[in-house]
């Protein structure tokens, strides 16, 4: 390959940026086989062109390339230079927060993906301005998008700037276009189903509280959704939203969208000596790895974000529409 084919792929180095040399090389190659500027096959620059090019050291080169290496997506031949291995292309997920069932949606979704797929994840935790920064920079990096947004009037002009075909919103519907490719899971009606289906065993108690903390995102409408159930069943309820107001009592069945407040439910447990699922209960929001074991389990409602996961990589492997809810489900254990 001549000099002046060599040099068909030029990279930017921004010796400026907070992101080390070495990466800016590896999302450089990643970026430009996601676009079809490399393909396969494909002689990559040789580690003295981009030294001299680009004011880099040897050792910052050879760890980029040996990070592609390491990924398949390039391969090297001796004595000829470094090849393109495969068309790699580079998916973009971002979450809210990282919680255990974010991270059970997370191995699903890459479990599900080819291997030539690689995804980079980044955390909004509900700030606007952290949002637009992660979709305003990756504009044009990403072969797809999978954003979980959250309910803020800048969601939608901020996304505008993502193709609508590449574009695939998740979990919760806010600020979403019917043109828009999603899954998302229901906080209303589903809700309410799940707690039908455990209305016999609500009347084990006196009423029902239900916890929605100070601290918590969760969509409201599960609370509409839970004013109605209890309306339409007739049970005595009370909604908590002072987090310091938590003090549990016995006959008492609590709700909680947080597992945080699932701790404190524990803990008082201890203090007070009571059995849950005999003289309190306790209904926990989303499923975990880990709340079956938890006190002879916790019951729950949630979606199957094994599910969802599957469904979002589904959209990265084929050019189709996406449009579609995961069921939410209610699943009983001790607690209640």
């Amino acid at each position: 390959m001549t000099n002046e084919e060599e040099d068909k792929f030029v990279f930017v180095i921004n010796h400026d940026s907070d992101i080390p040399k070495y990466q800016q090389l590896v999302n450089g190659i990643t970026n430009a086989i996601a676009e079809n500027i490399l393909q396969k096959g494909e002689l990559l620059p040789s580690v003295n062109s981009i030294c001299k090019n680009n004011q880099l050291s040897r050792d910052t080169v050879f760890k980029a390339y040996s990070i592609l290496k390491e990924q398949k997506v390039i391969e090297s031949v001796p004595n000829k230079g470094y090849y393109v291995s495969g068309e790699t292309r580079k998916v973009l997920l971002v979450l809210d927060t990282f919680k255990a069932y974010k991270e059970v949606l997370y191995h699903s979704f890459v479990n599900n993906l080819a291997d030539n797929v690689i995804t980079d994840v980044q955390f909004h935790h509900y700030n606007i301005d952290v949002f637009k920064t992660i979709i305003n920079n990756s504009v044009g990096k990403y072969y797809k998008y999978v954003v979980m947004n959250f309910d803020h009037e800048e969601i939608i002009p901020t996304l505008s700037s993502i193709s609508n075909d590449k574009l695939l919103l998740i979990d919760w519907n806010v600020h979403s276009k019917k043109e828009n490719n999603y899954i998302f899971q229901d906080f209303g009606k589903a809700f309410y189903d799940s707690l039908t289906q455990a209305a016999d065993l609500f009347r084990k108690y006196k009423n029902i509280q239900f916890v929605y903390p100070e601290y918590t995102n969760h969509p409201k409408e599960t609370i509409q959704y839970f004013e109605k159930f209890c309306a339409d069943y007739d049970f005595d309820y009370k909604i908590i939203t002072d987090s310091k107001e938590f003090i549990i009592e016995k006959n008492i069945a609590y709700i909680s969208v947080s597992d945080r407040i699932l701790g404190h439910f524990l803990e008082q447990c201890k203090e007070k000596d009571f059995e849950p699922g005999t003289d309190v209960g306790f209904l926990s929001y989303n499923e975990t790895p880990m709340k079956k074991f938890i006190y002879k389990g916790i019951s729950v409602v949630s979606t199957d974000f094994a599910a969802l996961g599957t469904k979002a990589a589904v959209f990265i492997t084929h050019d189709e529409i996406v449009q579609c809810y995961v069921p939410t489900n209610l699943i009983l254990r001790e607690s209640l």
